[in-house]
């Protein structure tokens, strides 16, 4: 006898669910389809031959979880079963293998079960549907009788046309019968990727073939089958024998536990006069839409969560916060009242803003937000280091922002950031803090972007306002008026910059520590050396028109040459970013709309250490790719 060794799958739709088995022995049963029901799921299941099932003891659980189950013999309605017979016609079929072909066929007609749907499709120089899966027995005989052969051979197409045939949905099997290989140009693998895709169960009979059966066996394969071969005094058995292991199949049916998700292993035992049949397969087992109950799983389980209450206090708490906290912001910074630094900014006509009268109903706001004001403020003066970053990195950016100001949006940031996370991962403390670490760094990054564009326009247009410069000197104004004309006639950020020039000297600061200024706050090389020709030729005299026409020179090639280095440095750059993008950007959007799937990361010491290997990797990795695309100019 054959071994009862098969996988069965069959993509469900309309509700029903096929699945792929494990391997059984010989003296085993073997699990051959699961579809799911309104309440739970039905469980085709084929035992060996002679087994005697005592039905009533039947037991069924999923994921260890015991449930009530019934059991009988296959048949009826309840679960739809489909074979379809897969002939090869082709002229080398001719004599008695033709004969004989059609004997087994009919054989298999009379002994499969009557609820079994038959259909019948012959391959030769074409593939033709004979007859479609049907229960009627003596329409299938009728077109059985009435094959004839020709030329060619097209079994990979004759198979794809079967599996098309068989539907998607109950248990569908193909029976294909052939004596010789594939004539045809199409490739084997687009019918091992039909099998896959429609999920059908594939048995292959080869007629008494000696050379190689490696195409076969990888159908049947793809299919969860086997290959049998077969000579022809004993085809009939072959195919008689493939209709009784469907005479075999008990049908068990069970309710599903409430604490049962939408897979789980399905695991059944039948007991026999001869000890017990056990089998068990991983397969879905509810419907699209049907929602197990909700079970109260351990800590352990669930990662790092808040209890429920907890966590939607602290949701609660913190909205309230930060609602309370961006309104004072945002009032008190549109009403306080302007330090002497923000007013000679205003005279220099570098920021602009109300005047500094308050209304007398926006009193308590602006109140309010002097105390969050006050706190950073306070901060801030016990960390000068921290404070001259800050607005270093604020007045190269060209922001609007004061320090305090800066730091209290920053905590503003980061507590909202936590307060998404926590709202889109229910509450996991590992979620919140990542969305609290890009809270923390984002805003940096964005500052930082900010500055680099800036800089980036200063560096640009300063050949130009250096030729401006010199061609004003060569005219015969002094060196404050061609500053005035730069102001006037100038790009930004140049103009604005040089206009403040203007103010600080106007204020008692020399024109050359004032023009040093702007080389500390843009950290611009090419604009010192303008500064120190300009401090040279005050102190030993010259051409100072000439000599800025030859920084000119200077700056304008090194600008070609640093945008000539970023073009070929461009290819390298992008693939950096998406290299080192692409995994965090990726593990967020699975967060978003995959949690569970990753989930385990975050509840696990085991996924902790992962994602900190991870991070790890990937951190050696960016700086490594920086390095290589970093050209210094």
């Amino acid at each position: 006898m054959r071994r009862l060794t098969r996988l069965a799958a069959a993509l469900g739709v309309a509700g029903l669910l096929s699945l792929p088995v494990a391997a059984h022995a010989q003296d085993d049963a073997a699990i051959t389809h699961v579809q799911t029901t309104e309440t739970g799921v039905q469980v085709l299941v084929t035992v060996p031959p002679g087994a005697e099932v005592d039905l009533a003891g039947v037991q069924l659980s999923v994921d260890g979880t015991a449930t009530t189950a019934t059991a009988e013999p296959a048949g009826g309605t309840s679960v739809e079963r489909t074979t379809v017979l897969v002939i090869d016609t082709s002229k080398s079929m001719d004599g008695e293998r033709f004969v004989a072909a059609k004997a087994a066929a009919d054989a298999y007609l009379t002994s499969v079960p009557a609820d079994v749907k038959v259909g019948l499709v012959t391959f030769d120089r074409e593939v033709v549907t004979a007859v479609e899966p049907t229960t009627d027995r003596e329409s299938a005989r009728a077109a059985l009788e009435s094959l004839t052969l020709a030329r060619q051979t097209r079994l990979y197409e004759g198979v794809m046309g079967a599996a098309e045939l068989a539907g998607t949905s109950g248990q569908r099997s193909l029976l294909v019968l052939s004596d010789g290989a594939d004539t045809s140009k199409t490739p084997l693998s687009d019918a091992i990727g039909a099998i896959s895709t429609s999920g059908v169960l594939v048995d292959v009979v080869a007629l008494e073939q000696d050379g190689d059966l490696g195409p076969l066996t990888q159908l049947s394969t793809a299919g969860n089958g086997e290959v049998i071969s077969a000579e022809i005094d004993a085809l009939t058995a072959a195919f008689s024998e493939e209709a009784e292991i469907l005479a075999r199949q008990v049908l068990i049916s069970a309710d599903l536990p409430d604490e049962v998700g939408a897979e789980g292993t399905v695991a059944v035992t039948l007991p026999t006069d001869a000890g017990s049949l056990s089998a068990e397969v991983f397969a879905p087992v509810r419907k699209a839409g049907m929602q197990a109950a909700e079970v109260t799983l351990p800590s352990a389980d669930r990662g790092l969560l808040l209890p429920s209450w907890g966590k939607w206090a602290a949701v609660a708490l913190i909205g309230v916060g930060l609602l309370v906290f961006l309104g004072a912001l945002l009032t008190g910074m549109a009403k306080r009242e302007l330090t002497a630094e923000e007013r000679v900014a205003m005279y220099a006509g570098l920021a602009t803003g109300p005047a500094p009268q308050q209304a007398k109903g926006a009193r308590g706001s602006d109140e309010t937000f002097a105390q969050f004001r006050g706190a950073a403020d306070s901060v801030l003066k016990r960390n000068k280091s921290l404070e001259e970053r800050i607005a270093g990195k604020l007045e190269a950016a060209d922001s609007g922002f004061r320090s305090s100001e800066w730091l209290l949006l920053h905590v503003g940031i980061i507590v909202g950031a936590g307060l998404v996370g926590a709202l889109l991962s229910g509450g996991n403390l590992v979620v919140g803090l990542l969305f609290i670490a890009l809270g923390t760094v984002v805003p940096w990054l964005y500052l930082g972007r900010a500055r680099k564009k800036r800089v980036k326009k200063f560096n640009a247009a300063l050949p130009d306002t250096l030729q401006l410069m010199s061609g004003s000197l060569s005219a015969g104004l002094s060196l404050a008026q061609s500053v005035d004309t730069i102001v006037r006639e100038g790009t930004e950020p140049i103009a604005s910059e040089f206009k403040r020039v203007l103010v600080e000297t106007r204020l008692g600061v020399s024109l050359e520590d004032a023009m040093q200024g702007i080389a500390d706050r843009f950290d611009s090389k090419d604009f010192d050396w303008v500064v120190m020709a300009i401090k040279i030729q005050r102190q030993v005299g010259g051409n100072l028109a000439e000599l800025l026409d030859t920084v000119a020179g200077t700056i304008r090639e090194r600008e070609y040459m640093r945008r000539q280095v970023q073009a070929l440095a461009a290819e390298g750059k992008i693939s950096a970013y998406v290299l080192g993008g692409l995994p965090p950007v990726f593990l967020l959007y699975l967060v978003l709309t995959s949690y569970d799937y990753v989930s385990v990361l975050f509840a696990e010491p085991l996924g902790w250490l992962m994602l900190g290997g991870a991070a790890v990797m990937l951190g050696v990795g960016a700086f490594w790719m920086s390095r290589l695309v970093k050209v210094e100019v």
